[in-house]
């Protein structure tokens, strides 16, 4: 099964250079069949330029990169969706790069000094860290094992301070300096030192880490983890979070819009997935809603908007539909414990297919409503098609994809479903029927 998203921190980007001698990047992609084409984007702060593709040809392939190309982080792009299915590089313009990229092992390079540079200093970083978080996670009293790692991660950021000047990853190794404390700390201690100098090394201002996914990393990093080290109810979780936000607000304010939009608009997504919708809000409405307007980021705005008003808690927004001249609502639906809420069409294969098998189900299950939303070109198919449905509430929304329901409900496939709970809130988009009938099974 092909990976999702692979995290490799091979990240750098420098602005206003550029080249005069091709060079590619080639490589090898296992298992072979898996992989069919790759697209190399050149990321900027808060956008990424197409800049050459390549067949993958028996798991080989090769880039060109124009002889033109800025120098800079470079994402080849394997599947799709693009925002999943990728990993980065960094392109100096100096020199060809040759990776292996496998769904088992990874990413690895056999040349580039960038690359291979970034990539033994991160893990030996890691590592290090690695060692002081089993430290403190055992109950060890000798402060001098602890003290001879934090020398040891001294002298590996000296030392690759040192090899880097000068490339294009030393921006990231000087950013990365870790803190290191001067005396033994307690880990009570040791946790609100490395908060407190989290930020210390980073420059927010420099091109560089602004044309990368590393400051964001670093900032999604904070928001999430810089916390104190004691046991929290979700409430005291969601306030700590809320008050990193406010420090990370507080030192990009001086920066340029439309990287702090696009670095703020990560975290709200981040926050959403996790369901922290609470802190979603209030990075919102105190940073992100002002931003995305001054910016003009109309897209942002639309699917925070889409979020906010299909998110689980929220009221279902309306439907009303015609049902013998009368108009009824959704909102004055006879009360149930739950509903169903499917938007389907009489023309769709798939709808014609799993509408009858719901239909057969949810009689088992008592007390729930089925809405059946069509959304039709026209009347006459859907008569006949809803009329095999009989247990169910129908409806019918003409202009079928321009229906308004499509956007408010936000519907990109039909069926779609929707579950209620008994005052009409938002409780689920399952995948399928056989996913609703499993949840609405759950609930009784």
């Amino acid at each position: 099964m092909m990976p999702k998203k692979y995290t490799f921190l091979l990240i750098a980007c420098c602005f206003g250079l550029f080249l005069h001698a091709q060079q590619q990047i080639l490589g090898t992609m296992t298992p072979a069949e898996d992989y069919k084409w790759l697209i190399a984007y050149q990321l900027g702060p808060g956008y990424q330029n197409y800049v050459a593709d390549s067949a993958v040809k028996d798991g080989n392939f090769t880039i060109n990169i124009p002889e033109n190309a800025k120098t800079g982080v470079y994402r080849l792009v394997y599947a799709i969706p693009q925002d999943e299915f990728y990993f980065d590089v960094i392109y100096n313009g100096a020199e060809d790069i040759k990776l292996s990229f496998s769904t088992e092992e990874g990413l690895r390079f056999h040349n580039s000094e960038e690359n291979i540079l970034y990539n033994n200093y991160f893990a030996a970083v890691n590592e290090l860290e690695s060692e002081i978080i089993q430290f403190y996670s055992t109950p060890n009293t000798n402060p001098s094992i602890l003290s001879n790692i934090h020398k040891e991660l001294d002298q590996l950021q000296k030392e690759y301070e040192t090899r880097s000047k000068g490339l294009i990853s030393g921006h990231f190794i000087t950013a990365n300096k870790p803190y290191i404390p001067s005396s033994h700390e307690n880990i009570e201690t040791y946790v609100q030192h490395k908060k407190e100098h989290y930020f210390d090394a980073l420059d927010f201002s420099d091109p560089v880490l602004q044309g990368s996914a590393f400051l964001t990393d670093k900032a999604v990093n904070y928001v999430f983890t810089a916390l104190p080290y004691r046991k929290m109810s979700a409430e005291e979780l969601e306030k700590e979070m809320q008050a990193n936000i406010a420090r990370l607000g507080r030192i990009l304010q001086p920066h340029d819009p439309q990287f702090k939009t696009a670095l703020l608009g990560t975290i709200w997504n981040q926050l959403t997935q996790n369901n922290y919708n609470s802190t979603a809000d209030y990075l919102y409405k105190n940073y992100l809603k002002t931003l995305a307007e001054e910016t003009n980021d109309t897209e942002l705005l639309n699917s925070i908007a889409t979020y906010n008003r299909l998110r689980p808690g929220a009221q279902a927004p309306e439907i009303t539909w015609k049902d013998k001249g009368e108009t009824k609502k959704l909102s004055d639906l006879a009360a149930a414990n739950n509903y169903l809420i499917v938007f389907w069409s009489s023309t769709c294969s798939h709808c014609l297919q799993q509408l009858p098998e719901l239909h057969k189900r949810i009689k088992d299950i008592p007390n729930i409503t089925v809405l059946a939303i069509g959304l039709e070109d026209d009347g006459e198919n859907w008569e006949m098609e809803s009329a095999k449905l009989p247990g169910f509430t129908h409806g019918i929304a003409l202009g079928k994809w321009e229906s308004p329901y499509t956007t408010l409900y936000d519907i990109h496939q039909t069926p779609t479903y929707y579950i209620l709970d008994k005052d009409k809130r938002i409780i689920a988009k399952p995948e399928d029927y056989k996913e609703a009938v499993a949840l609405l099974k759950k609930n009784q």
